[in-house]
């Protein structure tokens, strides 16, 4: 029985094993596929019908399309449309409100002017002695921080294991504990319910690496 069991232990550990290195390749590709298939379903149409399907066209296409406006918009008549049409969506008493915050938000995510969420941070919540993790994503600014004694920082407070919903917290800067580890091992740890945890030699090469540039 204890060679049986011995047997049956050493198949399951290999079976699991192979479930936490398939799942997330499969996952990644099958994620991938999806998103080819449905750039491809809602492009092809627009495009008129081609003698044979070429995967991954309408993904090129939507690629190309945006790099042709990025790279108009950024030439003196390009700014000069976005302004106009920026002036006009102003006025507008709802798509106003849609626009500014659709536009901060991929601001905040696509370009490097912004330093929101580049630092892990631990703050005690929801009590005294007990640690949270959230992302530092600047000082707190206007009539919250001139209402306020101490200098505010704002920290966005994500739920586990859904990093995208969470709370948006001022908290004192001497509140704070700042950790060396990246963002995005910070969401993969929070994503994993702190099952991944960075390692520490790999903080310490990365402090190292911060420090000779």
């Amino acid at each position: 029985m204890n060679f049986i069991s011995k047997i049956f232990r050493k198949i399951s550990n290999n079976f699991f094993k192979g479930i936490l290195i398939s799942a997330p390749i499969i996952i990644t590709f099958y994620i991938a596929w999806g998103l080819i298939k449905f750039f491809d379903k809602k492009v092809s149409p627009l495009l008129g019908t081609f003698p044979y399907e070429i995967p991954g066209f309408g993904l090129i296409t939507v690629f190309i399309f945006f790099a042709i406006i990025g790279f108009i918009t950024t030439g003196l008549l390009g700014r000069i449309f976005s302004t106009f049409f920026e002036k006009i969506l102003s006025k507008m008493p709802i798509l106003r409100n849609i626009y500014s915050g659709l536009k901060q938000l991929f601001e905040t995510i696509l370009t490097q002017k912004s330093n929101s969420f580049r630092e892990v941070v631990l703050l005690e919540y929801p009590r005294n002695g007990v640690w949270a993790m959230g992302f530092l994503t600047g000082d707190t600014k206007g009539e919250v921080n001139r209402k306020t004694k101490d200098q505010m920082v704002n920290i966005f407070l994500p739920t586990t294991p859904n990093p995208t919903s969470g709370f948006l917290l001022f908290v004192p800067k001497k509140d704070i504990l700042r950790l060396t580890m990246t963002v995005e091992e910070g969401i993969k740890m929070i994503i994993s319910a702190g099952m991944l945890t960075p390692s520490e030699n790999q903080k310490k090469i990365k402090s190292l690496k911060k420090l000779s540039r």
